[in-house]
C-alpha cells in the first residue's frame, strides 16, 4: 500500500499542482492520496471524475490534521518517506525502502514544510538537493521505487490511448 500525503493545499493557490501530484501518484501507482490544509471538495471530485472515466482504483481523501494522521499510520506499521530537497540522495536509500515490506506515506510538501515533518518520517529523501517541483519529485521517486513496472500498468477505465507513432487515438467503452 503506497499512500501520498500532500501538505498544505491551498485552494487559491494549489489547485493544479495538488491535481498534477495527485494524477502522478494514480498514473505511478500509488494507491491513494490524502489532502491536507484546505478541504477542497472541488479538487476531490476532479480526481474522482478522472479515476472514474480512466480506471483504477485510487482513493482520495482529505485529512484536517496531518500531525494526528502520519502518527496513526505510524502506529498502524506505515514507514513514512518524505520527498525533500534537504535529504539523503534517492541513490542511497531506495534499495533499502522497496526492499521493506511495510506499507508507505510518502509526505510531499506545500508551501513551507514543519520542521516536525522530519522528525516524524523513517525516510528523508532528496531526488536532487536543488529547487524543484513536488509532482516531479514524486513521480522519480515512485519511478525509482517500482523500477519502471508501473510503466506498464494497464487502467480499466472507460477511456483508453491507444499508443501511436503520429496523431492520436482514443477509445471510449
Amino acid at each position: 500500500m503506497i499512500v501520498v500525503l500532500r501538505l498544505g493545499h491551498r485552494i487559491k493557490r494549489d489547485k493544479r499542482i495538488s491535481t498534477h501530484v495527485a494524477l502522478v501518484a494514480r498514473a505511478f501507482c500509488a494507491n491513494e492520496i490524502v489532502f491536507s490544509g484546505d478541504e477542497d471538495r472541488e479538487l476531490i471530485c476532479s480526481v474522482k471524475k478522472i479515476v472514474s472515466e480512466w480506471g483504477d482504483e485510487f482513493k482520495i481523501n482529505y485529512e484536517k490534521n496531518w500531525r494526528n494522521f502520519l502518527k496513526r499510520k505510524k502506529e498502524e506499521g506505515f514507514e513514512i518517506i518524505h520527498l525533500t530537497m534537504y535529504g539523503l540522495p534517492i541513490t542511497k536509500l531506495i534499495e533499502k525502502i522497496r526492499i521493506s515490506n511495510k506499507d508507505k506515506i510518502i509526505v510531499v510538501g506545500g508551501a513551507k514544510v514543519p520542521g516536525e515533518v522530519y522528525e516524524i518520517a523513517d525516510f528523508n529523501v532528496s531526488i536532487t538537493n536543488q529547487p524543484h517541483s513536488e509532482v516531479a519529485a514524486l513521480a522519480v521517486f515512485l519511478h525509482e521505487f517500482f523500477q519502471g513496472k508501473e510503466l506498464e500498468k494497464k487502467f480499466d477505465g472507460k477511456v483508453r490511448i491507444i499508443p501511436q507513432e503520429k496523431g492520436k487515438k482514443i477509445v471510449r467503452n
